[in-house]
């Protein structure tokens, strides 16, 4: 495998990490018989929890596609190993952000995210203008 592919899978247990930490961590206030009982999300750190979590969903189908049509076309592998470093760099940023209450600060890194999920996309069609 390669290290952007295990990026990939990174990325998709940041999500889950995400909202398993504050569901463990209120391990009493949390029902699994009811895992999406609103009452428990009505604390601020638990709804912000929430959201990364959601957002972290939202944004892995466009990772995982854009990493695996990269490869697929043959981009240069250790651009994309680094670009997907990065991505995974700036949602773990991201994940903090959202908990820590900096809308601005989230949203910047979300749009930086962004690209780099846009530039790994675009790689295959720009990579014959990459230098060797």
């Amino acid at each position: 495998m390669t290290i952007a592919e295990w990026c990939v899978f990174g990325t998709l247990l940041l999500y889950l990490i995400t909202i398993a930490s504050v569901k463990w961590i209120s391990f009493r206030q949390f029902d699994n018989a009811r895992p999406r009982d609103p009452d428990f999300y009505t604390d601020a750190i638990r709804a912000r929890a929430l959201g990364a979590h959601q957002n972290g969903i939202e944004a892995f189908p466009f990772l995982a596609v854009a990493v695996l049509l990269a490869e697929f076309r043959l981009a240069p592998q250790n651009l994309i190993d680094e670009l997907a470093i990065l991505f995974l760099i700036v949602r773990i940023a991201y994940v903090f952000t959202y908990l820590g209450n900096r809308p601005t600060l989230r949203s910047i890194l979300w749009s930086i995210g962004f690209a780099i999920n846009a530039a790994i996309f675009f790689l295959p069609a720009i990579k014959a203008y990459l230098p060797p």
